[in-house]
Protein backbone atom coordinates (compact mmCIF):
# COMPACT_ATOMS: atom_id res chain seq x y z
CA UNK A 1 0.00 0.00 0.00
CA UNK A 2 0.94 3.50 -1.10
CA UNK A 3 2.31 5.70 2.09
CA UNK A 4 3.99 8.70 0.44
CA UNK A 5 4.34 10.43 -2.89
CA UNK A 6 6.61 13.14 -4.03
CA UNK A 7 5.79 14.38 -7.78
CA UNK A 8 7.35 17.71 -7.21
CA UNK A 9 8.72 19.68 -9.62
CA UNK A 10 7.13 17.60 -12.94
CA UNK A 11 5.78 20.24 -14.67
CA UNK A 12 2.17 18.33 -14.09
CA UNK A 13 -1.36 19.73 -15.06
CA UNK A 14 -4.47 18.93 -14.66
CA UNK A 15 -6.95 17.59 -11.88
CA UNK A 16 -5.94 16.59 -8.41
CA UNK A 17 -7.73 13.37 -7.33
CA UNK A 18 -8.94 12.44 -4.53
CA UNK A 19 -8.85 9.49 -1.98
CA UNK A 20 -6.20 7.38 -0.70
CA UNK A 21 -3.10 8.55 -0.63
CA UNK A 22 -3.93 11.85 -2.33
CA UNK A 23 -6.05 12.92 0.62
CA UNK A 24 -3.16 12.58 3.19
CA UNK A 25 -1.22 16.02 2.89
CA UNK A 26 1.89 15.12 4.58
CA UNK A 27 2.09 11.94 2.50
CA UNK A 28 2.41 13.86 -0.81
CA UNK A 29 4.78 16.49 -2.46
CA UNK A 30 3.52 18.52 -5.62
CA UNK A 31 5.47 21.39 -5.12
CA UNK A 32 6.48 23.85 -8.49
CA UNK A 33 3.35 21.73 -10.75
CA UNK A 34 1.98 25.48 -11.53
CA UNK A 35 -0.92 23.51 -13.74
CA UNK A 36 -2.51 21.15 -11.04
CA UNK A 37 -5.67 22.02 -10.17
CA UNK A 38 -8.41 20.99 -7.39
CA UNK A 39 -7.26 18.37 -4.80
CA UNK A 40 -8.07 18.46 -1.30
CA UNK A 41 -8.03 22.48 0.48
CA UNK A 42 -4.30 22.06 2.04
CA UNK A 43 -2.84 21.85 -1.53
CA UNK A 44 -4.08 25.23 -1.98
CA UNK A 45 -4.61 24.79 -5.45
CA UNK A 46 -6.70 26.60 -7.72
CA UNK A 47 -10.21 25.09 -8.45
CA UNK A 48 -10.89 23.24 -11.52
CA UNK A 49 -12.75 24.61 -14.24
CA UNK A 50 -15.87 22.86 -15.47
CA UNK A 51 -15.01 20.88 -17.93
CA UNK A 52 -17.12 17.42 -17.14
CA UNK A 53 -19.82 19.66 -18.52
CA UNK A 54 -18.75 20.88 -21.67
CA UNK A 55 -17.54 17.10 -22.32
CA UNK A 56 -21.40 16.23 -21.61
CA UNK A 57 -22.62 18.91 -23.83
CA UNK A 58 -20.45 17.81 -26.66
CA UNK A 59 -21.35 13.59 -26.12
CA UNK A 60 -24.86 15.07 -26.41
CA UNK A 61 -24.63 16.74 -29.73
CA UNK A 62 -22.38 14.23 -31.00
CA UNK A 63 -24.90 11.59 -30.13
CA UNK A 64 -28.18 13.74 -31.69
CA UNK A 65 -26.08 14.30 -34.89
CA UNK A 66 -25.27 10.30 -35.20
CA UNK A 67 -28.91 9.34 -34.19
CA UNK A 68 -30.73 11.90 -36.82
CA UNK A 69 -27.83 10.59 -39.91
CA UNK A 70 -29.39 6.71 -39.06
CA UNK A 71 -33.24 8.40 -38.93
CA UNK A 72 -32.05 9.59 -42.40
CA UNK A 73 -30.55 6.93 -44.02
CA UNK A 74 -32.98 4.86 -42.61
CA UNK A 75 -35.98 6.86 -44.29
CA UNK A 76 -33.65 6.60 -47.74
CA UNK A 77 -33.56 3.12 -47.19
CA UNK A 78 -37.20 2.62 -46.96
CA UNK A 79 -38.40 4.90 -49.30
CA UNK A 80 -36.33 3.22 -52.25
CA UNK A 81 -37.78 -0.23 -50.91
CA UNK A 82 -41.20 0.27 -51.16
CA UNK A 83 -40.36 2.47 -54.19
CA UNK A 84 -39.19 -1.44 -56.22
CA UNK A 85 -41.63 -3.17 -54.41
CA UNK A 86 -44.18 -4.31 -56.49
CA UNK A 87 -47.50 -2.58 -55.79
CA UNK A 88 -50.72 -4.70 -54.33
CA UNK A 89 -54.48 -3.63 -54.85
CA UNK A 90 -55.98 -3.67 -51.14
CA UNK A 91 -58.93 -6.65 -51.40
CA UNK A 92 -60.62 -4.11 -49.61
CA UNK A 93 -62.57 -1.26 -51.89
CA UNK A 94 -62.18 1.24 -48.51
CA UNK A 95 -58.96 2.76 -50.14
CA UNK A 96 -60.42 2.72 -53.75
CA UNK A 97 -63.77 4.70 -52.43
CA UNK A 98 -61.48 7.36 -50.61
CA UNK A 99 -60.46 8.50 -53.53
CA UNK A 100 -63.66 8.85 -55.28
CA UNK A 101 -66.80 10.78 -54.98
CA UNK A 102 -69.05 9.81 -51.93
CA UNK A 103 -72.97 8.76 -52.49
CA UNK A 104 -75.27 7.25 -50.09
CA UNK A 105 -77.49 4.62 -50.45
CA UNK A 106 -81.01 7.39 -50.86
CA UNK A 107 -79.09 8.96 -52.99
CA UNK A 108 -78.57 6.25 -55.53
CA UNK A 109 -82.41 5.66 -54.12
CA UNK A 110 -83.49 8.92 -55.46
CA UNK A 111 -81.41 9.16 -58.35
CA UNK A 112 -83.36 5.57 -59.98
CA UNK A 113 -86.63 6.52 -58.41
CA UNK A 114 -86.93 3.85 -56.38
CA UNK A 115 -84.32 1.21 -58.48
CA UNK A 116 -88.11 1.32 -60.47
CA UNK A 117 -88.17 -1.03 -63.42
CA UNK A 118 -88.34 1.82 -66.20
CA UNK A 119 -85.26 2.64 -65.40
CA UNK A 120 -83.63 -1.09 -65.58
CA UNK A 121 -81.31 -1.10 -68.52
CA UNK A 122 -79.49 -4.01 -68.12
CA UNK A 123 -79.40 -7.33 -66.33
CA UNK A 124 -75.99 -9.36 -65.13
CA UNK A 125 -74.48 -12.29 -63.58
CA UNK A 126 -74.13 -10.33 -60.40
CA UNK A 127 -76.77 -7.66 -60.74
CA UNK A 128 -79.07 -5.28 -62.05
CA UNK A 129 -78.06 -2.40 -63.96
CA UNK A 130 -80.00 1.26 -63.64
CA UNK A 131 -80.33 4.56 -65.65
CA UNK A 132 -80.34 7.65 -62.91
CA UNK A 133 -79.33 10.95 -62.40
CA UNK A 134 -77.47 12.16 -59.42
CA UNK A 135 -78.56 15.79 -58.60
CA UNK A 136 -74.91 16.76 -58.41
CA UNK A 137 -73.71 15.35 -61.48
CA UNK A 138 -75.00 16.63 -64.94
CA UNK A 139 -74.76 13.84 -66.83
CA UNK A 140 -77.00 10.22 -66.36
CA UNK A 141 -75.27 7.55 -64.94
CA UNK A 142 -75.15 3.99 -64.77
CA UNK A 143 -75.67 1.83 -61.30
CA UNK A 144 -74.74 -1.35 -60.90
CA UNK A 145 -76.81 -2.79 -57.90
CA UNK A 146 -75.57 -5.97 -56.82
CA UNK A 147 -77.78 -8.96 -55.89
CA UNK A 148 -75.58 -9.81 -52.80
CA UNK A 149 -77.78 -13.31 -52.57
CA UNK A 150 -75.99 -14.58 -55.69
CA UNK A 151 -72.82 -16.54 -55.16
CA UNK A 152 -70.12 -14.55 -55.62
CA UNK A 153 -71.64 -11.25 -56.23
CA UNK A 154 -69.69 -9.69 -52.86
CA UNK A 155 -66.32 -11.44 -54.53
CA UNK A 156 -67.40 -9.78 -57.81
CA UNK A 157 -67.72 -6.31 -56.09
CA UNK A 158 -64.50 -6.27 -54.90
CA UNK A 159 -62.79 -7.69 -58.05
CA UNK A 160 -64.28 -4.84 -59.83
CA UNK A 161 -63.24 -2.50 -57.40
CA UNK A 162 -59.61 -3.49 -57.42
CA UNK A 163 -59.41 -3.74 -61.04
CA UNK A 164 -60.79 -0.15 -61.85
CA UNK A 165 -59.66 1.87 -59.16
CA UNK A 166 -56.42 2.46 -61.60
CA UNK A 167 -57.60 1.82 -65.23
CA UNK A 168 -57.42 4.98 -67.50
CA UNK A 169 -58.37 4.44 -70.71
CA UNK A 170 -60.70 6.32 -73.32
CA UNK A 171 -62.06 2.58 -73.78
CA UNK A 172 -62.60 1.94 -70.39
CA UNK A 173 -66.28 2.22 -68.87
CA UNK A 174 -65.41 5.20 -66.32
CA UNK A 175 -66.52 3.99 -62.78
CA UNK A 176 -67.41 7.45 -60.78
CA UNK A 177 -67.40 5.96 -57.82
CA UNK A 178 -68.94 3.12 -55.61
CA UNK A 179 -71.46 2.32 -52.75
CA UNK A 180 -71.48 -0.19 -49.97
CA UNK A 181 -74.11 0.72 -47.22
CA UNK A 182 -77.34 -0.97 -45.98
CA UNK A 183 -80.50 -0.63 -47.43
CA UNK A 184 -83.75 1.05 -45.88
CA UNK A 185 -84.72 -2.60 -44.79
CA UNK A 186 -81.18 -2.97 -43.07
CA UNK A 187 -80.08 -5.19 -45.76
CA UNK A 188 -76.21 -4.80 -47.04
CA UNK A 189 -76.20 -2.93 -50.16
CA UNK A 190 -73.48 -2.54 -52.61
CA UNK A 191 -73.64 -0.76 -56.16
CA UNK A 192 -71.37 0.46 -58.87
CA UNK A 193 -71.72 4.18 -60.28
CA UNK A 194 -70.66 4.12 -64.08
CA UNK A 195 -71.32 7.11 -66.71
CA UNK A 196 -74.19 6.17 -68.63
CA UNK A 197 -73.65 5.07 -72.04
CA UNK A 198 -76.52 6.28 -74.21
CA UNK A 199 -76.12 3.77 -77.54
CA UNK A 200 -76.14 0.74 -74.46
CA UNK A 201 -74.40 -2.53 -75.66
CA UNK A 202 -73.28 -3.50 -78.75
CA UNK A 203 -75.41 -7.26 -77.78
CA UNK A 204 -78.86 -4.86 -78.48
CA UNK A 205 -77.01 -3.39 -81.95
CA UNK A 206 -76.46 -7.01 -82.95
CA UNK A 207 -79.56 -8.77 -81.65
CA UNK A 208 -83.06 -7.70 -83.46
CA UNK A 209 -84.44 -9.33 -80.08
CA UNK A 210 -86.57 -11.56 -82.48
CA UNK A 211 -86.86 -14.19 -79.68
CA UNK A 212 -88.64 -11.99 -77.90
CA UNK A 213 -91.23 -11.24 -80.40
CA UNK A 214 -89.18 -7.51 -81.14
CA UNK A 215 -87.72 -6.14 -84.12
CA UNK A 216 -85.67 -3.38 -83.16
CA UNK A 217 -83.51 -2.76 -86.40
CA UNK A 218 -80.82 -1.93 -85.15
CA UNK A 219 -78.10 -2.15 -87.31
CA UNK A 220 -74.58 -1.05 -87.46
CA UNK A 221 -72.33 -0.87 -91.04
CA UNK A 222 -69.37 -2.67 -90.87
CA UNK A 223 -67.11 0.22 -90.87
CA UNK A 224 -68.99 1.16 -87.39
CA UNK A 225 -68.41 -2.60 -86.01
CA UNK A 226 -64.70 -2.22 -87.46
CA UNK A 227 -63.91 0.65 -85.09
CA UNK A 228 -65.53 -0.81 -82.54
CA UNK A 229 -63.82 -3.78 -83.26
CA UNK A 230 -60.25 -1.45 -83.03
CA UNK A 231 -61.56 0.17 -79.62
CA UNK A 232 -62.06 -3.23 -77.58
CA UNK A 233 -58.76 -4.34 -79.01
CA UNK A 234 -57.32 -1.13 -77.76
CA UNK A 235 -58.90 -1.68 -73.95
CA UNK A 236 -57.17 -5.17 -74.35
CA UNK A 237 -54.04 -4.23 -75.12
CA UNK A 238 -54.01 -1.95 -72.56
CA UNK A 239 -55.15 -4.30 -69.46
CA UNK A 240 -52.42 -6.98 -71.42
CA UNK A 241 -49.45 -5.11 -71.39
CA UNK A 242 -49.54 -0.78 -70.50
CA UNK A 243 -51.47 -1.32 -66.79
CA UNK A 244 -48.31 -0.58 -64.56
CA UNK A 245 -45.76 -3.69 -63.72
CA UNK A 246 -49.37 -5.80 -63.20
CA UNK A 247 -52.15 -6.88 -66.05
CA UNK A 248 -55.90 -7.00 -65.82
CA UNK A 249 -57.20 -10.54 -67.88
CA UNK A 250 -61.02 -9.10 -67.95
CA UNK A 251 -62.27 -13.24 -67.81
CA UNK A 252 -66.07 -12.01 -69.57
CA UNK A 253 -65.74 -10.82 -72.97
CA UNK A 254 -69.12 -10.61 -74.92
CA UNK A 255 -71.14 -8.05 -76.97
CA UNK A 256 -73.12 -7.02 -73.69
CA UNK A 257 -70.16 -5.95 -71.88
CA UNK A 258 -68.95 -3.81 -74.75
CA UNK A 259 -71.05 -0.58 -74.08
CA UNK A 260 -71.70 2.63 -77.09
CA UNK A 261 -71.38 6.29 -76.48
CA UNK A 262 -73.07 8.87 -78.12
CA UNK A 263 -70.14 8.84 -81.15
CA UNK A 264 -70.56 4.88 -80.94
CA UNK A 265 -67.05 4.76 -79.52
CA UNK A 266 -66.41 1.49 -77.47
CA UNK A 267 -66.25 1.28 -74.19
CA UNK A 268 -65.31 -2.30 -71.90
CA UNK A 269 -67.28 -2.85 -68.93
CA UNK A 270 -68.07 -5.78 -66.04
CA UNK A 271 -64.72 -6.18 -64.30
CA UNK A 272 -66.80 -8.62 -62.07
CA UNK A 273 -64.49 -11.93 -62.93
CA UNK A 274 -61.54 -9.71 -63.64
CA UNK A 275 -58.04 -11.66 -62.19
CA UNK A 276 -55.00 -9.42 -61.51
CA UNK A 277 -52.10 -10.98 -62.46
CA UNK A 278 -48.19 -9.92 -60.95
CA UNK A 279 -45.79 -10.66 -63.85
CA UNK A 280 -47.23 -13.91 -65.41
CA UNK A 281 -48.02 -15.05 -62.29
CA UNK A 282 -52.22 -14.80 -61.21
CA UNK A 283 -52.88 -13.03 -58.19
CA UNK A 284 -53.54 -15.77 -54.84
CA UNK A 285 -55.32 -13.56 -53.12
CA UNK A 286 -58.03 -15.92 -53.15
CA UNK A 287 -57.64 -19.73 -53.05
CA UNK A 288 -60.19 -20.49 -55.34
CA UNK A 289 -59.02 -18.12 -58.05
CA UNK A 290 -55.35 -20.14 -58.98
CA UNK A 291 -57.05 -21.54 -61.82
CA UNK A 292 -59.69 -20.75 -64.06
CA UNK A 293 -61.92 -23.58 -62.44
CA UNK A 294 -63.59 -20.59 -60.69
CA UNK A 295 -63.84 -18.75 -63.59
CA UNK A 296 -67.67 -18.71 -64.64
CA UNK A 297 -67.42 -16.52 -67.61
CA UNK A 298 -70.11 -16.57 -70.59
CA UNK A 299 -71.19 -19.87 -72.79
CA UNK A 300 -69.86 -19.85 -76.04
CA UNK A 301 -67.32 -16.89 -75.15
CA UNK A 302 -65.31 -19.41 -72.52
CA UNK A 303 -61.86 -20.46 -74.03
CA UNK A 304 -61.54 -24.26 -73.99
CA UNK A 305 -58.48 -24.23 -71.59
CA UNK A 306 -60.78 -22.56 -68.99
CA UNK A 307 -63.49 -25.04 -69.35
CA UNK A 308 -60.62 -27.65 -68.30
CA UNK A 309 -59.24 -25.82 -65.53
CA UNK A 310 -56.47 -24.46 -67.28
CA UNK A 311 -54.52 -21.00 -65.46
CA UNK A 312 -56.43 -17.79 -66.05
CA UNK A 313 -53.86 -15.80 -68.92
CA UNK A 314 -54.68 -12.90 -71.30
CA UNK A 315 -54.81 -15.56 -74.47
CA UNK A 316 -58.21 -16.32 -72.45
CA UNK A 317 -59.50 -12.76 -73.60
CA UNK A 318 -57.87 -13.39 -76.66
CA UNK A 319 -60.18 -16.27 -77.49
CA UNK A 320 -63.25 -14.26 -76.40
CA UNK A 321 -62.39 -11.15 -78.36
CA UNK A 322 -61.82 -13.83 -81.29
CA UNK A 323 -65.35 -15.25 -80.72
CA UNK A 324 -66.80 -11.20 -80.22
CA UNK A 325 -65.08 -10.50 -83.89
CA UNK A 326 -66.53 -13.80 -85.81
CA UNK A 327 -70.30 -12.54 -83.89
CA UNK A 328 -69.61 -9.05 -85.55
CA UNK A 329 -68.81 -10.33 -88.91
CA UNK A 330 -71.78 -12.64 -89.32
CA UNK A 331 -74.77 -11.60 -86.94
CA UNK A 332 -74.97 -14.86 -85.25
CA UNK A 333 -74.46 -15.67 -81.73
CA UNK A 334 -71.66 -18.63 -80.48
CA UNK A 335 -74.76 -20.11 -79.11
CA UNK A 336 -76.82 -20.15 -81.99
CA UNK A 337 -79.12 -23.20 -82.66
CA UNK A 338 -76.86 -23.95 -86.09
CA UNK A 339 -74.55 -24.40 -84.01
CA UNK A 340 -73.52 -28.07 -82.13
CA UNK A 341 -71.20 -30.19 -80.94
CA UNK A 342 -69.61 -31.17 -84.31
CA UNK A 343 -70.25 -27.24 -85.67
CA UNK A 344 -69.08 -24.03 -83.96
CA UNK A 345 -69.34 -20.17 -84.86
CA UNK A 346 -65.20 -20.63 -85.26
CA UNK A 347 -65.31 -23.95 -87.67
CA UNK A 348 -68.60 -21.90 -89.52
CA UNK A 349 -66.04 -18.82 -90.22
CA UNK A 350 -62.69 -21.12 -91.27
CA UNK A 351 -64.68 -23.24 -93.20
CA UNK A 352 -66.20 -20.32 -95.17
CA UNK A 353 -62.89 -18.16 -95.40
CA UNK A 354 -60.64 -20.60 -97.80
CA UNK A 355 -62.94 -21.51 -100.36
CA UNK A 356 -63.91 -17.77 -100.93
CA UNK A 357 -67.42 -18.24 -99.76
CA UNK A 358 -67.51 -14.79 -97.44
CA UNK A 359 -70.80 -13.46 -98.49
CA UNK A 360 -71.67 -16.71 -97.21
CA UNK A 361 -71.59 -16.00 -93.63
CA UNK A 362 -71.23 -12.45 -93.07
CA UNK A 363 -74.23 -10.42 -91.95
CA UNK A 364 -77.00 -9.63 -94.48
CA UNK A 365 -77.05 -5.83 -93.88
CA UNK A 366 -73.08 -5.98 -95.14
CA UNK A 367 -74.30 -7.07 -98.93
CA UNK A 368 -75.02 -4.61 -101.01
CA UNK A 369 -75.57 -4.40 -105.02
CA UNK A 370 -72.13 -3.98 -106.81
CA UNK A 371 -69.85 -4.28 -103.75
CA UNK A 372 -66.07 -3.42 -104.38
CA UNK A 373 -63.24 -5.92 -104.37
CA UNK A 374 -61.82 -3.90 -101.37
CA UNK A 375 -64.90 -4.58 -98.97
CA UNK A 376 -65.15 -8.37 -99.69
CA UNK A 377 -61.54 -8.22 -99.17
CA UNK A 378 -61.89 -6.24 -95.92
CA UNK A 379 -64.41 -8.99 -94.90
CA UNK A 380 -62.23 -12.01 -95.37
CA UNK A 381 -59.18 -10.13 -93.16
CA UNK A 382 -61.33 -9.76 -90.61
CA UNK A 383 -63.15 -13.26 -90.09
CA UNK A 384 -59.03 -14.50 -90.45
CA UNK A 385 -58.54 -12.14 -87.20
CA UNK A 386 -61.21 -13.38 -85.47
CA UNK A 387 -60.80 -16.99 -86.76
CA UNK A 388 -56.89 -16.81 -85.82
CA UNK A 389 -57.98 -15.13 -82.03
CA UNK A 390 -60.32 -18.11 -81.21
CA UNK A 391 -57.74 -20.84 -82.13
CA UNK A 392 -58.09 -23.77 -79.78
CA UNK A 393 -54.86 -23.69 -78.23
CA UNK A 394 -53.26 -20.61 -76.86
CA UNK A 395 -50.16 -20.52 -78.53
CA UNK A 396 -51.60 -20.48 -81.74
CA UNK A 397 -53.11 -17.01 -81.10
CA UNK A 398 -52.73 -13.59 -82.39
CA UNK A 399 -51.10 -11.09 -80.02
CA UNK A 400 -53.54 -8.51 -79.17
CA UNK A 401 -50.67 -5.86 -80.77
CA UNK A 402 -51.14 -7.59 -83.89
CA UNK A 403 -54.69 -7.92 -83.83
CA UNK A 404 -54.83 -4.34 -83.39
CA UNK A 405 -52.35 -3.19 -86.10
CA UNK A 406 -54.48 -5.49 -89.14
CA UNK A 407 -56.77 -4.11 -88.02
CA UNK A 408 -55.97 -0.81 -88.54
CA UNK A 409 -54.69 -1.35 -91.84
CA UNK A 410 -58.00 -2.53 -92.50
CA UNK A 411 -59.68 0.41 -91.85
CA UNK A 412 -56.89 2.35 -93.94
CA UNK A 413 -57.59 0.34 -96.90
CA UNK A 414 -61.35 1.40 -96.64
CA UNK A 415 -60.90 5.03 -95.53
CA UNK A 416 -59.99 7.10 -98.72
CA UNK A 417 -62.81 4.78 -100.83
CA UNK A 418 -65.32 6.73 -97.78
CA UNK A 419 -67.09 2.91 -97.83
CA UNK A 420 -69.54 3.61 -94.74
CA UNK A 421 -72.39 0.35 -95.76
CA UNK A 422 -75.19 1.92 -93.92
CA UNK A 423 -78.11 0.33 -93.60
CA UNK A 424 -79.39 1.50 -90.56
CA UNK A 425 -82.66 2.15 -89.39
Amino acid sequence: MLKTLNLSFNNLHGEVPRGGVFDNFSAISLTRNEDLCGGIPQLKFPTCPNKPKKHFKTKVIVLITVMSIVVICSAIFMSNYLRRKPKKLSSSPSSFQNKLLKVSYKELHDATDGFSLSNLVGMGSFGSVYKGTLHHFERPIAVKVLNLQTRGASKSFVSECKALSKVRHRNLLKVLTCCSSVDYKGDDFKALVFEFMPNGSLENWLSSDQEQGESKNLHLSFAQRLDIAIDVAHALDYLHHDFEEEAIVHCDIKPSNVLLDDDFVAHLGDFGLARLLHGDTIDHSSKDQTTSSAIKGTIGYIPPEYGAGGPVTPQGDIYSYGILLLEMLTGKKPTDRMFDEDMSLHKFCKMALPEGNIDEIVDSSFLVPNMELKVGESFVSFGRIGVACSAEFPSERMEIKDVVAELLAIKKRLSPQGINLVIQN
